[in-house]
């Protein structure tokens, strides 16, 4: 199924719809204005551990971002069935995220990975923190002995995680990023340069003021409000969870050829 080799831009938007990484995703519409909804009632675990102040009360607004960045039908009226990512929307923040990456690795900058998101997107961080350290970027080894509430923070092949209960754990929280920071900073330790993440680790990490790009699913719009604030630099919309993890390998292997970094 994967395509072999580093796809061409046409190809990796018809391999992003064919797997339903874009286009017609899995998410239904009512989750999405469901979870819209909940943000603008300042539901914190749908803020992805920013501070959003009541900046976003209304969901039409939300809705109208959501529809300009990552292609979900704009009409408040349609309220279920299926929802979209627009696949040349992925596209485009992967390229802006390529040239975020060439950055960070003309300027040989400390880069720190994290992920909520596991079970899906693990071998995206750890083939570009791989790709990153090759070009002479330090990857930030994030300091022993941290937890939150949810369970421990940990760091597998390059990519912090929460550990819970012996298994790799799905968050929405910041607090795991949270923890890496202040960490970093009670020890005495220089911040990331860049953040490369989704779910709340990338949110609070542009909250913090450090530089973060990351990704997000359609039903998960604060990163992309984010974004639109200018908080966190790129976010890239795609379904985060889809059928095997080995679909996101072309989309890979695209971000680090449009970075210069798949030598």
């Amino acid at each position: 199924m994967p395509i072999p080799g580093t796809p061409s831009r046409a190809e990796l938007a018809e391999h992003l719809v064919r797997t339903r990484i874009a286009g017609d995703v899995a998410t239904p519409r009512e989750n999405n204005l469901s979870h819209y909804r909940k943000l603008a009632n300042g539901d914190r675990h749908f803020w992805l551990g920013l501070e959003l102040g009541d900046r976003w009360t209304d969901e039409q607004d939300v809705l109208a971002v959501m529809a300009e960045r990552v292609g979900v039908n704009d009409d408040p009226e349609y309220r279920y069935g299926q929802d979209t990512i627009d696949p040349e929307l992925t596209l485009d923040a992967l390229e802006r995220m390529a040239a975020r990456l060439r950055k960070a690795a003309d300027g040989e900058q400390r880069v720190l990975f994290a992920t909520g998101h596991p079970g899906g997107l693990l071998d995206v961080h750890r083939a570009t923190a791989a790709a990153l350290r090759t070009a002479g970027c330090e990857i930030v080894v994030i300091p022993e002995g941290l937890t939150t509430d949810e369970g421990y923070v940990m760091q597998f092949a390059d990519v912090a995680m929460l550990e819970h209960g012996a298994s790799l754990w799905h968050t929405h929280s910041g607090e795991p990023m949270k923890a890496i920071l202040t960490g970093l900073e009670r020890t005495g330790r220089p911040l990331p340069d860049l953040v490369v993440a989704d779910h709340g680790w990338a949110g609070y990490a542009g909250r913090h003021g450090v530089d973060a790009v990351g990704y997000a699913d359609c039903n998960d719009p604060a990163l992309f409000l984010a974004e639109a604030e200018g908080t966190v630099q790129v976010t890239v919309p795609l379904d985060d969870h889809v059928v095997s993890p080995r679909y996101y390998d072309p989309m890979t292997a695209y971000l680090l050829a449009q970075a210069g970094l798949d030598t």
